[in-house]
């Protein structure tokens, strides 16, 4: 992913999965696509959590914690 959006959301009471899912809802709002990759720090990841969904959750250290960057993966 070359770009995408980026979502703040450091409420540590909201699970991981929701953050991501009212991301990926502003983002089909926004642009009219559905964002199928998002990278979070990878401190923000429990074990065996890679997904929300239809959309691909990996840890990205350049990512802080707090945000996500939410987008579409690109086709090679």
């Amino acid at each position: 992913m070359n770009s995408g959006m980026m979502w703040f959301d450091n409420n540590p009471k909201t699970a991981l999965a929701a953050k991501i899912q009212q991301a990926a809802d502003y983002y089909r709002q926004k642009y009219g696509a559905t964002p199928n990759l998002c990278y979070v720090h990878p401190s923000m990841l429990k074990e065996n959590e890679s997904g929300a969904g239809k959309i691909n959750v990996r840890g990205y250290r350049p990512v802080l914690p707090g945000y996500l960057w939410i987008g579409l993966a690109e086709k090679n």
